[in-house]
């Protein structure tokens, strides 16, 4: 699973805000809201996220509707492991022990 940049995060949460196939019209609307964006970048970005697995798409006449292929925590989790992927037993165990007590949230649960 690729890493994805800040425009393909802002695409994936507006498909995952919604809870049916979405064409492209409707994400480039809700995207145009908060920043200027052409159609075609909507587009083209909801493509490679389609070669990319990281979204699902079907033909529903001549557009295409867009969902995601996972949950967002899927894709997050599945963007830890391929970040750990290349390093051996101990480094990975060194990086989640350090994620766990420096994040903020679960400090603050352990502490509840």
């Amino acid at each position: 699973m690729p890493i994805l940049g800040d425009l393909e995060h802002a695409v994936m949460d507006v498909l995952w805000a919604r809870h049916a196939p979405t064409p492209v019209r409707d994400v480039h609307e809700e995207l145009a809201r908060g920043r200027e964006i052409a159609y075609t970048t909507v587009m083209t970005v909801l493509d490679r996220l389609a070669k990319k697995g990281v979204v699902a798409r079907q033909l529903d006449g001549r557009a295409w509707l867009y969902e995601p292929a996972r949950s967002r925590l899927d894709l997050h989790v599945a963007t830890v492991n391929e970040a750990l992927d290349g390093l051996t037993e101990e480094e990975r165990s060194e990086v989640l022990r350090r994620v766990v007590s420096e994040a903020p949230l679960v400090a603050a649960v352990g502490d509840a």
